[in-house]
């Protein structure tokens, strides 16, 4: 039975496995369409500090993107932001400033932020942020380099240089927050405005 009761195909503004993933799981059928803009420079342009906010202008400005070219459709677009304070991360550039990520954030409690946005013929018809605090352990720095050499160049593609989902979980002491909006895709929420809108069959 097909979950998806719109007349357009459900689209989502990403090409990130995990955020494909999680809506797979729930049994929703979508289209995956890459959110072409320049997100550093949206953010610069913004000068918005606060790493929620920046968070849900950036899901906001990749679900109007793709809605552009796709009327009539619902579009998904999310992101996510990792804040130590006020500080924020992004994806390392190379092994050096992973190892210097995890040093940063070892034995220390920070925030990912992650947000969603649906957008409609250009216009946001729902909104979400959720957050999730974690807590890396104190590591050694034999333990980060074992984890670099074991984990590989997947350290460059997350925020942070970890994965949760595989061997990141080893550098964490403990977890506040849901599994999806640690994926970055608040799932929860967004299924409850699909409900809302009668676009889900359950």
């Amino acid at each position: 039975m097909a979950l998806w009761r719109g007349t357009s195909p459900l689209i989502l503004a990403s090409q990130s496995s995990a955020r494909k993933m999680l809506l797979a799981n729930a049994g929703l059928e979508f289209e995956a369409v890459t959110a072409d803009i320049d997100e550093r420079g949206i953010q610069a342009a913004s000068r918005l500090s606060n790493p929620r906010e920046i968070a849900l202008l950036l899901a906001r400005e990749k679900a109007r993107a793709v809605s552009a070219s796709h009327p009539g459709s619902y579009v998904i677009g999310a992101d996510q932001t990792l804040a130590l304070g006020m500080r924020l991360f992004n994806k390392p550039a190379g092994r050096a400033q992973a190892l210097a990520q995890l040093r940063d954030l070892a034995g220390k409690s920070h925030e990912l932020n992650s947000a969603v946005a649906v957008a409609r013929d250009g216009k946001i018809v729902f909104e979400d942020v959720s957050v999730a605090r974690m807590t890396m352990r104190e590591t050694t720095e034999a333990e980060l380099s074992a984890y670099l050499a074991a984990a590989g160049d997947a350290v460059t593609t997350s925020v942070g240089a970890y994965q949760l989902e595989g061997l990141g979980i080893h550098l964490f002491e403990r977890i506040e927050g849901d599994h999806f909006t640690i994926l970055g895709l608040p799932l929860l929420p967004l299924l409850a405005f699909l409900r809302r809108e009668r676009l889900v069959a359950v």
